[in-house]
């Protein structure tokens, strides 16, 4: 723990004393049932987060007012008493691990979908919620008084529960954030114009709760400190209205962001840990109240330092949590290194459960239920395991395979480990997927089952003498390179500027030394591969230029990704053509195809990003030698099918699925 005193230093707010500073904010699931109910594995979600040694946990929003008010898919609710057993038996459980526990509690406003709610949303104006969403009407002030009775029943359930705390949610693009933001609030009653009738309803609100829950029960408010949009509420106007919502605020839970900010509210992968803080500082400062803080804290060192600065007095991991349950309890244990670190890629908990309704998961943690349980499993009886390929999915399978005892050995052509997750994290915006690979390695070499053979192809003579049981193969992808007219003759040949991603990946130094400032860069790709290309020259001052045959850059990333590259297009003006077709490839320009339009786009610098495609050197003849010794064969990640990170992580560690095919486990 040396090194990390304020982090477990306990905070006593009125009747809740909470062990150390790390408390992990709410974020939806998808795991309530179908009408708003909790079920075991909700439970045990949150409970390896307790184990893992959290100080405070704050449930996922729950809908005050169904259906008008719900948000998600399958969202937790509080509207009736039906739901207070089920969260008792979680708060009884959280507790028994020593975590205090809060929960959410929101109303969704113009946020809720009408083919969900069934009708109109509701909000305090009639605004969407978001470019392109759908128009809500306005509420009246009968309304109004309806939906404060129901946030305060809703906060005495909570307590009814066992919760430590209830936690109101002021900010998001919710509907009390709606009343409070000028992007929203247009109103000409009491309810809106200034600073105070905009803070009415949330006032109202807070009164209400503090009436149902007595003067002991800890009120925290979580709000947009900064909208970080034009026209928005900025820090301090915020400050401003704060002033009317103070009185009965036992903890100021400081976040950012709308949802035409999203990247900012779920932090997209590049902004740095603690980079909201400076937010919370100022409400601190001004308040002399606890608060909360969130914003891609990965290093408990950077944790530590916030909280010696007095920046705020929680620190909110996140999503962090959910990529590593033990989080708290590694930091304390002096195991920090060995974490599994999030990588703020928001492929598995915010895009599954926003953009694809799914519930959620994560790219590094393929168990977000059981974490760690599968080890308790041992093989009962002699196993080999030969994995081709050391890139995460390869890693993934090899490590799983060990942990469970089988004697395992793993083949990588190259020098190094990690595969194309190293080779990416190369790129300064996608340092942080780094410390995926980072974190695999060093699980596989505390693995005393588990050789690995770098520098080394595999071969079946090599294979053959290792007498496998299981032989996976994970050979990765590599660049998909149609047959293009002049594409192959010029793409990474000495003499030609015509480069394929792992040219630049391969040769940064080369690149990062090039004066680029003007020079015509032209990519070819509009996917993930095209756009991070596109991001490297563009923050540079290139005059960069980007072509994609469909209709639309990025139509497979993540949300929060794509906001952010959509966002660095505008700002950046890079020239883009969609519904574009690469024709032709010379030495200085790109001959494309708009519908009936011919025509060249120059460069200096031209890069062809057309996706990835499966890459299988040896698995034929590794299927036609061992299949019929009876030697069980997958073949996994993206040289099964270039896709996600997440999809190799899960297939790894499906690993397990095979032992129990072979009866080894």
């Amino acid at each position: 723990m040396t090194g990390y005193q304020k982090i477990f230093e306990p905070l006593t707010v009125k009747r809740m004393t909470v062990k150390n500073r790390i408390f992990m904010p709410p974020m939806g699931t998808n795991f309530g049932g179908a009408y708003g109910e909790f079920k075991d594995d909700h439970i045990k979600y949150y409970e390896q987060r307790a184990k893992g040694g959290t100080g405070l946990i704050t449930i996922e929003n729950a809908c005050v007012d169904f259906p008008l008010g719900s948000n998600g898919t399958t969202q937790i609710r509080l509207d009736h008493d039906r739901y207070i057993p089920a969260l008792y038996k979680l708060t009884e459980t959280l507790h028994k691990h020593g975590s205090c526990v809060s929960i959410q509690i929101n109303h969704a406003g113009a946020s809720a979908a009408p083919d969900r709610i069934g009708c109109q949303p509701v909000s305090a104006s009639e605004v969407p919620s978001k470019t392109g969403g759908t128009l809500p009407r306005s509420l009246d002030k009968e309304e109004i008084l309806t939906i404060v009775e129901k946030y305060g029943k809703a906060a005495k359930r909570a307590q009814m529960a066992g919760f430590d705390a209830v936690e109101i949610h002021a900010g998001h693009s919710y509907l009390l954030c709606q009343f409070l933001s000028p992007m929203y609030n247009k109103r000409t009653d009491e309810f809106g114009g200034s600073y105070e009738n905009r803070a009415r309803l949330t006032r109202m609100v807070i009164d209400r709760i503090r009436a149902e829950v007595g003067p002991f029960f800890p009120i925290i408010l979580r709000f947009s400190a900064d909208e970080l949009v034009e026209g928005g509420n900025t820090l301090e106007d915020t400050l401003k209205m704060l002033e009317y919502l103070n009185d009965e605020v036992d903890i100021f839970n400081v976040s950012a962001a709308l949802n035409d900010s999203l990247q900012y509210q779920i932090d997209e992968m590049n902004l740095p840990d603690g980079w909201r803080s400076y937010m919370a500082k100022a409400v601190k400062e001004k308040f002399n109240k606890p608060t909360m803080t969130t914003g891609n804290i990965r290093d408990p060192k950077v944790a530590e330092q916030i909280l010696a600065d007095g920046h705020a007095d929680f620190i909110g991991i996140g999503r962090g949590l959910i990529a590593e349950p033990g989080w708290v309890t590694k930091v304390q244990n002096g195991q920090a290194e060995s974490m599994r670190k999030c990588i703020s890629c928001n492929i598995g908990c915010a895009d599954h459960r926003i953009r694809l309704n799914r519930p959620i998961r994560c790219t590094i943690n393929p168990d977000l239920i059981n974490d760690e349980e599968f080890k308790q499993q041992q093989v009962k009886k002699p196993t080999n395991v030969v994995v081709i390929g050391g890139g995460t999915a390869g890693l993934e399978a090899a490590c799983t395979a060990a942990e469970v005892g089988c004697a395992t050995y793993l083949f990588e052509a190259k020098s190094y480990l990690g595969g194309l997750a190293s080779e990416i994290s190369r790129l300064p915006d996608k340092k942080r997927i780094a410390d995926y690979p980072a974190y695999l390695v060093k699980r596989a070499k505390g693995l005393n089952n588990l050789t690995i053979f770098t520098n080394t192809t595999a071969d079946i003579e090599k294979i053959e003498q290792l007498h496998p049981d299981v032989v996976v193969n994970a050979t990765g992808s590599v660049p998909l390179l149609p047959p293009i007219n002049g594409l192959m003759e010029r793409i990474n040949k000495d003499g030609e500027n015509i480069y394929s991603i792992f040219s630049l990946l391969n040769d940064m130094e080369k690149f990062a030394n090039l004066p680029v400032k003007g020079k015509k860069i032209a990519v070819i790709g509009g996917g993930a591969v095209g756009l991070d290309v596109v991001e490297y020259f563009a923050k540079r001052e290139a005059d960069v230029s980007i072509v994609e045959m469909q209709n639309e850059l990025g139509k497979d990333l993540d949300i929060i990704t794509k906001l952010s590259m959509m966002k660095m297009l505008k700002d950046h003006h890079v020239d883009v053509h969609v519904n574009t077709t690469l024709m032709e490839v010379t030495s200085n320009h790109f001959k494309v195809m708009h519908e009936d339009n011919q025509f060249h786009i120059d460069f200096d610098y031209g890069f062809v990003c057309l996706g990835m495609k499966p890459e299988r050197p040896v698995l034929q003849n590794v299927q036609e030698h061992f299949l019929k010794q009876g030697v069980e064969v997958i073949n996994i990640g993206d040289s099964h099918l270039a896709r996600k990170l997440i999809d190799g992580a899960r297939e790894g560690r499906n690993i397990l699925t095979t032992l129990e095919k072979i009866n080894a486990l």
